[in-house]
């Protein structure tokens, strides 16, 4: 399998980091073919603007989706775009690794989306959802957090991690994947504030390594987020009365 792995953290030698190094190292050594793209090393500008379009018109009022669409038309998209693009068609599995920061992925890597995912080549008005471009292709976040996993729950204090990596989900399928149940890491300290000693956390962080570690050859196997597709929907978007994921949902 084809594994592309997307890392959104300024430190290679972070917890973030580690966790890296042990999927290529796991998944190579079972006999997947593995590349890194390392958002930060590679200096990837996650703002769009009019400057990455050398083609357009002059003068006129910039339209993201509208240079977007038109310079993939023409094969003219910049460079880098076009890199993120092939490193995707390659693909087969593509795996996040970012810190949760202020309830959301890292700006680049926000960023990443908004450019990576061109409109008019990776998603049009009827090419999304189950009929997106990824068709068959599986996503999967694995994530850091700093506040420990009680926190995360519905009622907790830090708000229910199911939500706040909804909008990534949520964008995958938008475009087409297979979205596998996120690897979450609770309890990564930082910054002054501690919840267990020095000791208890690397036992801790030692434990998330495993846990990383021991679920990755089975990846291929596992079952996928359920999401609804377009012929669970009505005119106006909503789900249809018939459709069992608005029981499974309510």
């Amino acid at each position: 399998m084809n594994v592309l792995i997307i890392s959104a953290h300024p430190e290679p030698r972070s917890f973030n980091g580690a966790l890296v190094d042990i999927t290529v190292s796991r998944l190579k050594a079972i006999g997947h073919q593995v590349e890194v793209g390392d958002l930060y090393q590679e200096r990837f500008d996650p703002v769009e603007r009019a400057e990455h379009y050398a083609s357009r018109g002059s003068g006129e009022p910039f339209a993201p989706l509208d240079e977007q669409r038109a310079h993939h038309d023409r094969q003219a998209l910049p460079k880098e775009i076009t890199r993120e693009l092939a490193r995707l068609e390659w693909a087969e599995l593509v795996v996040f690794h970012f810190p949760l920061w202020w309830h959301a992925q890292p700006a680049i890597l926000k960023g990443w989306f908004d450019r990576v995912m061109v409109y008019g080549g990776r998603y049009t008005s009827r090419m999304r959802y189950d009929q997106g471009y990824f068709q068959g292709k599986r996503a999967l976040l694995c994530v850091t957090a700093g506040s420990p996993e009680p926190a995360f729950q519905p009622f907790g204090r830090a708000g229910d991690m199911a939500a706040w990596l909804w909008p990534m989900h949520a964008s995958l399928y938008y475009v087409g994947f297979d979205v596998l149940a996120p690897q979450v890491s609770y309890g990564v300290q930082g910054g002054g504030i501690e919840y267990q000693g020095k000791a208890a956390l690397r036992e801790h962080l030692e434990g998330c390594k495993r846990r990383w570690a021991e679920r990755l050859p089975g990846l291929s196997n596992e079952a996928t987020i359920p999401f609804a597709g377009w012929g669970d929907w009505n005119e106006q978007g909503v789900l249809k009365e018939t459709s069992p994921l608005r029981w499974r949902l309510g």
